[in-house]
Order: C-alpha cells, then structure tokens, then sequence
C-alpha cells in the first residue's frame, strides 16, 4: 500500500501500541545507555536515600528504650548523632541524585526532540498534509517534555521507593514478622482494583495527548490567520471553537487527574486495616510484657514510614501510564517511514545538466484517491522555456511535485538527459532546480538568511548581485538593518511582492540548470514586475525552464506552451499555433483579455 493510499490513522501512527517491555527496551537503547554512569551513581544514591528511612525507624527503639524508659543520659548523645547523620546522609544523597537525573532527563529529552525532527524531515510530503503543524509541534515537544517524567518519577522514584519499602520492612520483620503480616494483609486485596485503575489512566491520558495536539494545531491556525479573523470578523467564532477545544482537554486531563490520585489513596485503605489490625494485636502483647514499648515504636514508626512510599509507588504507577502514553506516541512517529526513496546505487547525472532535456512518459499520479495527472506526456527542450496553463485543478502544480520527487508518480517516467528521475539521488536531483513559487515561502529570519537557503557559502558579491537582479536593492537600502532585517513569521515583516523578490534573489543565487516558476511575479506592481521579469528572462535563457502561468499574457513567448485540462495533455505549441486552432487555450486566452 503506497502512501497516498493511507489514511491518515496509518501515517501518525496512532493505531500501533506498545508493551513496556518494547517502549523501556527502545528508550534504553536509545537514549539510556550513554548515560548508565551517571544512572548507576543516581541509583546508588536513591538507595541510600531510601535506606535512610529505615534506619531512622531502627533508631526509635533504643531512643524509647534507651533514653525514654530506663533514663541513661549517656545515650542520648549518641542516638540524636545518629539521627542527625541519618537526615544529613538523606539530605546529600538526595541533592545528589536529582541532580544527576535531572541532567539525564534533560539531555534525553533534548536528544529525542532532535531525533524526531531529524526523522520528520526525512518523510515525504504526503504526511504533512494529513497531520496538521499543531499536532506535530505537540508530539515534538509536548510529549517529549511530558515523557520526560519517566527518568524521574518512574526510573528515580520507583528505585528509591523500591529500596525503602525493603529497608522498612525488614526493620519491621526483625521486630516481630506476625505483626508485620497482619499490617500489610490488606494489600493483595487492592490489586485488581489497582491494575484496572491503570489501565484507566493510560486510555484517558492517550486521549488527552491527542486534544492537546488539537489544541496546537488551533493556536497555529489562529495565529497565522490573523488578519483574516479580523476582516472576516469571526474573533468570537474562533473564541468560542478554541474554549470548546479547552474544555475537551480539560475534561479528558482531569479524569487523567483523578485516575492517578486514585491510585495512592487506595493505599489509605490498606493503611487503615494495617494499622487498626496492629495495635488490637500487637497492644496485647505489650500489655501482657511480651514486647517492650521501644519495639512497638520502631514497628509502629517503620509501619507508619512504609505506607507512605507505598503511597507514592501508586502513584508512579499513575504516571508511567500517562508518560506510556506519550512514549507511544512518540514511538509511533518514529514507525513512520518515508516512501520516496533514493536508489540503493544512484545513477550519474547528465555531464551537462543544462543541456539535457526533460521528458514526461505517460504519466499519472494521484493524492489519496484522487487523480491528479492522467497520462502525462510532453518534452521539455533544454535552454528553453515550457510554459504550463489551465484551469485551477488542472495539474499544473502537481507536474513541480512529481519532478522534484515531493510526490513519486504512480505509473510512467520522468527522464532527465535520458536519466530517470527515481534513479538519481534525491539531493542529486533536487539540486538540479531553483524554484520560485507564487506563496514565496520564507523563514522566521534575517532576509541574508532567507537569500542563502541553498548556498550558505556564497560570497558576498554573489548575494549582492542576485540582490540586484531580483530588485530587491531599494527595500534592503530602505532598511536600518539591511540584509538583517528580520523577514518575521512565514515572512510576514514583508509585503507579498518583497517575499516573492526575496524568493526570486534565492533561485538567483542557487544557479540551478532548471528554474521552475509558479506564477513568480504575481505579487509585484507593474514596475518591480517589469525589472524583475528581465532578470528572469536572462536567468532563463541559459536554462530550461518550466513556468506556470494563470496569466497568460506573461508566457506569449515561451517556446512551447502546454495546455492542460483535468490532469491531461490536451494541447501545445506556441501561442500563435495555439489561438489559431481555437483549443482550450484560445478559450482561455479570450476570456482573460475580455476581462483585461
């Protein structure tokens, strides 16, 4: 099944699930194990930390029996320096150890957020357009920082708690093992009710992983829309869809919330039963002189210190579940692979790209199920101009995508000099191209930064020169900044025409044998139009060049003109040959000059 064919379930990955032992093993592997000294010094310092609770509850029985009941001062010296040691060894060992993991989470974190970028870069085009910015902005940063919780609630917390319940309860065994059974009976009876919990939390927080991409993906659609909520006058609709959105979230983050609180405050129950149980059996035998007062102490205070971290080991469980969550969607972006693949062994390109022609074989591609083109076939003759026309829909764009391999063809053949395009590298390929689309797609930096995209080593006398063919040279002498002037988001610092010139400078400086233009000067005046229309008339003389067109007016002198319709060929020529004949094109040509 090729990737347009997938829904868009299949392309985030959503649907795959994943057992710990799969997501703990990738997670170690991947980001863990470079750091296992550090890990290992964490560990050994949670342990410590945890033993520490059980010494404390261990000191209380020679503090009552000692101090308390038979009155030896000598004693108290040495059992309050054991109590202060107790909590200093706590207090280092504890700095120690968050610290150290602290370190870790971060590094990890950071390391998987820049795996996951460097892996969604790799994957073709069809996949953002089925997951939506927002949505990838959360997998990229919120569920890395939420699953950024394993290293410290699940790995750190669950050791150190692990460790204490073992220093706790072998205090309370060495005092009397009867009582110890009958404190903690209670347990094994809120297992079921635990693990079903759990299972609970992770479908709950897997659903509000997902309406916090909604979420982004609405602040990304409101930010960027702007000025057209403000002309259309929708600021209420837009507040009221986004609080709707909120209360979603919310609601699914709050039974996420109350699935985890849950969790410890069964322990309060095994508590109750534990402790009422204890004191019936255990005050007896005080009573009765079978058990000093210092040991129920040290018990009572082990029983009462133990729960505790019980309490918090419920609590762990509650979050892995909702950092599970994130770790599989995390996981699952990674499952995606990208379709449109280099060849194993890429082929030479043509000794001269600029003399190599570009042909079309029977062409058809399609987004989804949708038919895009149908049967493509036209040539391309090198050092000439191939101009596109037709309706919208017609697949004029689709022809740029298929060449430049942003959408691989489902049948037919595109050759370069001879070459097929699916044989040669994708780098190899794309760097046969300068495009300049009709959007100008920029950048949230300096216009410098904008111009040298594709050739960050060219020289300052290049960027200067393609400044000046791209007749950009009076908004840069215009600027304070100059060339560092920031372009803002998705260019918006700039007018429509700058964006394109600056776009137009870009494709300059790349110096590709091939141009292809999608209506390139379609946001400037009539006079910028006129300079920068020279430019492109002496970039693309040395080069082939394929140009879509809306306004024909602006093609009159192409050596060929392609007319398409509905994803095929119907037509070409040059303009002449094609008014005369009265096709398609005429049609199109008379109904732009009566409305001229």
């Amino acid at each position: 099944m090729s990737e347009n064919s997938q829904t868009s379930a299949d392309r985030s990955g959503s649907h795959r699930a994943h057992s710990n032992r799969e997501l703990i093993g990738w997670v170690w592997r991947n980001y863990l194990k470079g750091h296992w000294p550090k890990i290992a010094a964490a560990l050994v310092l949670m342990a410590i930390e945890g033993s520490m609770l059980g010494a404390l509850s261990y000191i209380v029985q020679p503090m009552f029996d000692l101090v308390f009941l038979a009155g030896n001062r000598s004693a108290i010296y040495w059992v309050a320096g054991v109590i202060a040691g107790i909590f200093l060894i706590r207090a280092v060992s504890d700095f120690g150890h968050r610290l150290l993991m602290n370190g870790v989470g971060l590094a990890v974190t950071s390391s998987m957020q820049r795996d996951m970028l460097s892996h969604l870069l790799t994957l073709d085009s069809a996949y953002f357009q089925f997951n939506a910015p927002g949505t990838l902005i959360e997998r990229v940063r919120g569920d890395t920082t939420l699953a950024n919780q394993i290293w410290m609630q699940v790995l750190g917390t669950a050791w150190r708690e692990v460790v204490t319940v073992i220093a706790l309860l072998g205090v309370a065994i060495s005092v009397d093992w009867r009582w110890t059974i009958v404190a903690v009976a209670g347990v094994p009876i809120l297992l079921g009710p635990v693990l079903g919990m759990q299972r609970y939390v992770r479908k709950k927080a897997l659903a509000a992983r997902e309406f916090a991409a909604r979420l982004s993906t609405l602040l990304d659609e409101i930010f960027h829309g702007m000025d057209t909520i403000k002309l259309n006058n929708s600021e209420a609709f837009e507040d009221v869809r986004f609080g709707t959105a909120v209360d979603r979230y919310l609601n699914q983050e709050m039974k996420v919330r109350i699935g985890q609180a849950g969790l410890p405050s069964t322990m309060d129950v095994v508590a109750a039963i534990g402790f009422a149980s204890v004191v019936i059996y255990g005050g007896g035998e005080i009573i009765d002189g079978k058990k000093t007062v210092g040991q129920f102490m040290s018990f009572f205070t082990a029983m009462a210190l133990l729960f505790d971290p019980f309490r918090r080991l419920a609590n762990v469980a509650g979050a892995w579940q909702a950092t599970r969550a994130s770790l599989e969607r995390i996981r699952n972006v990674f499952h995606v692979a990208p379709t449109i693949h280099a060849p194993a062994r890429p082929a030479v390109l043509p000794d001269d790209p600029r003399g190599a022609d570009i042909r079309f074989e029977q062409v058809a591609a399609s987004y989804g199920h949708v038919p895009a083109l149908r049967d493509v076939t036209f040539v391309a003759k090198a050092g000439k101009t191939t101009a596109l026309v037709g309706a919208s829909g017609a697949g004029k764009s689709t022809i740029f995508s298929v060449l430049t391999r942003l959408l691989d063809a489902d049948s037919g053949e595109i050759t370069l000099g001879g070459v097929p395009s699916t044989k040669l590298g994708l780098a190899d390929l794309r760097q046969l191209f300068s495009v300049v689309t009709q959007d100008a797609p920029m950048f949230d930096e300096s216009l410098r930064h904008n111009i040298v995209l594709a050739t960050p080593d060219a020289t300052a006398e290049r960027v200067s020169a393609a400044v000046d063919a791209a007749h950009l040279r009076d908004f840069v002498a215009g600027s304070p900044e100059g060339l560092d002037t920031p372009a803002g988001p998705r260019g918006t610092g700039l007018s429509g025409g700058q964006r394109q010139r600056v776009a137009i400078a870009r494709a300059l400086l790349r110096d590709a044998p091939v141009l292809l233009l999608d209506e390139a000067t379609s946001a400037l005046d009539a006079e910028s139009e006129a300079h920068v229309q020279e430019a492109l008339d002496r970039l693309a003389s040395e080069r082939t060049t394929l140009v879509i067109a809306h306004r024909l007016s602006t093609i009159r002198k192409a050596d060929k003109i392609v007319v398409m319709d509905k994803g095929r060929v119907v037509d070409e020529g040059r303009h002449d040959e094609l008014l005369s004949r009265g096709g398609l094109y005429a049609r199109l040509y008379e109904l732009q000059f009566n409305e001229d």
